[in-house]
């Protein structure tokens, strides 16, 4: 099988690669990856350092905007594996156009070169950000978008453009909505990672608001299960949560990194909430559970000790992106 992967130098896209050819996804043996990264202040060519140099393994610098580009590494593919994507939500506060032109139109230039080679398969990376927010209950895979952020409106965007390439070309796609990820190679300017090196340091760590905000946490392994399966075995035209089930509030999750990494609340400084700040996440996963055996495996016990563990042991890797990771001002 031969699987084009986007964005598969970043957090999410490098798991997916690295347990591909490590044969720890069904997808592994026998598998081609390709990989398209434009190696923005996110990617990182470091990522796939456990895989340099797999003979299976074939590394492309370039933007999914880029018609050409996209139409030579398109040609030959079984499937593609949609990961690359601007992604946080500050900085699409702060300018909302790279969002639009990355996520929108760079997912329609990567939906017509496959409907141009006949790609069997695309699977779309997305979140659980594009319902905005949810007071009690969960959602479905049938709950409206209702996105509250530019970055959330952007990744709507681009899930209406796959599906309805779906409902109009006949093509054969799947749209995965995904809850928090966590683990080690994140990035960081997010929650956790941005935290931990934090701590690590000695530095203190900024909490929105109160803190009251809630999320639901997913090991990144666990997460690139679930797309492997929905790879494999989902449905043409729908779409799968993919959840891990633990359900914390900011501060909860404060506490325990506080705990995880030796310091005291006196390292916390409340900044001011970020704005429309959606109050709580939490995806159903009954479909997935049902249709195609998903669970999550790792607690998140378990998972953020590691995580924590494996930012302790790799300054190599993150103290060189913590000057990238502070936002524009």
């Amino acid at each position: 099988m031969r699987i084009l992967v986007t964005g598969g130098a970043g957090f999410i896209g490098s798991q997916f690669v690295r347990a591909t050819l490590h044969g720890d996804l069904p997808s592994g043996p026998g598998t081609r990856v390709t990989v398209l990264d434009n190696l923005t202040y996110s990617g990182n060519e470091a990522n796939l350092a456990d895989v340099a140099g797999h003979p299976d393994l074939v590394f492309v610098h370039g933007d999914i905007r880029d018609r050409s580009v996209v139409d030579e590494v398109m040609a030959g593919q079984d499937a593609v594996v949609h990961f690359a994507a601007e992604s946080h939500v500050d900085r699409s506060i702060l300018d909302a156009t790279p969002f639009v032109t990355t996520n929108v139109l760079g997912t329609q230039v990567l939906l017509d070169a496959a409907l141009r080679h006949r790609v069997g398969r695309f699977a779309h990376v997305s979140t659980d950000e594009v319902y905005g927010s949810v007071d009690e209950g969960s959602w479905t895979e049938s709950s409206p978008p209702a996105p509250n952020s530019p970055y959330a409106a952007s990744k709507a965007s681009s899930d209406l453009m796959v599906l309805a390439c779906h409902r109009t070309h006949g093509m054969d796609v799947t749209v995965t909505r995904c809850s928090n990820n966590y683990g080690p190679y994140h990035f960081p300017e997010k929650m956790i990672p941005l935290f931990v090196t934090n701590l690590l340091d000695g530095r203190k760590v900024p909490l929105y608001g109160d803190g009251r905000n809630v999320r639901d946490w997913l090991h990144v392994a666990d997460h690139c299960r679930g797309i492997d399966l929905v790879l494999h075995r989902g449905r043409a035209g729908e779409v799968y949560h993919i959840g891990g089930g633990t359900e914390l509030s900011n501060r909860e999750l404060t506490g325990r990194l506080l705990a995880a990494c030796g310091a005291d609340w006196d390292r916390v400084e409340h900044v001011e909430d970020r704005k429309g700040h959606d109050l709580r996440y939490s995806l159903g996963i009954d479909k997935i559970r049902e249709e195609l055996g998903y669970q999550p495996l790792v607690g998140f016990d378990e998972g953020l000790a590691a995580t924590v563990a494996w930012y302790r042991d790799n300054r190599g890797w993150w103290e060189p992106l913590k000057a990238k990771a502070e936002l524009p001002r």
